[in-house]
């Protein structure tokens, strides 16, 4: 048990490390895109951390229905910084409190086609809730191993090339990371291969 223990310690501290001093892409031009943002969750239920993703709800007419995403969402005039959005989405999406994510800090800004910002946000969620999706906005949660992913973009040959998000997927179980998702995931997976 001591073993595993200093495994998720040191695991913990590489990502800590890694993402602290990444060179994140940076903020566009504010007047062309709205702003958004989004939370990067890592979770150590096994030995090796996992990503927390929302599917979108199955619902018609819904923009974002069936996609895969982290959680977040629209920046309101209320939110003094887009880090207060991404823990106000993450209480209201999933029920999980912001006193219960350890904020690493932002790994950038993401544009989408219909001219959002999307600033994405890592943390490590201690677990102490109990997730409780909006049913409204999320179709289910997945937990996805870092590991595969990893595997996944060395197996792609994604390692080290500028790629557009039209090119980028990564696919678990009966679902397909695509889209801006794949960009953010894409560059955090860059920070974290780094030797």
């Amino acid at each position: 048990m001591k073993e595993k223990t200093m495994d998720k310690t040191r695991c913990r501290q590489k990502i800590i490390t890694a993402l602290g001093c990444a060179v994140n892409p940076s903020l566009p031009d504010p007047d062309r895109f709205d702003p958004t943002a989004v939370m990067v969750l890592f979770l150590f239920n096994q030995k090796t951390p996992e990503l927390l993703f929302i599917q979108k709800a199955d619902v018609a007419g819904y923009p974002w229905r069936n996609q895969m995403a982290f959680p977040g969402g629209h920046v309101d005039k209320t939110d003094a910084h887009p880090l207060e959005t991404a823990l106000r989405e993450l209480k209201e999406e999933l029920g999980i409190h912001p006193d219960n994510v350890e904020v690493i800090g932002s790994i950038g800004h993401f544009q989408t086609i219909n001219d959002k910002d999307i600033q994405a946000f890592a943390g490590i969620w201690n677990q102490q809730d109990a997730i409780r999706p909006d049913p409204a906005e999320i179709g289910r949660i997945l937990q996805i191993p870092v590991d595969h992913l990893i595997t996944l973009h060395q197996e792609k040959r994604y390692i080290g090339k500028k790629l557009s998000v039209m090119d980028l997927t990564y696919p678990f179980e009966d679902v397909v990371i695509w889209g801006v998702t794949a960009k953010i995931l894409h560059h955090l997976l860059e920070l974290l291969i780094q030797p």
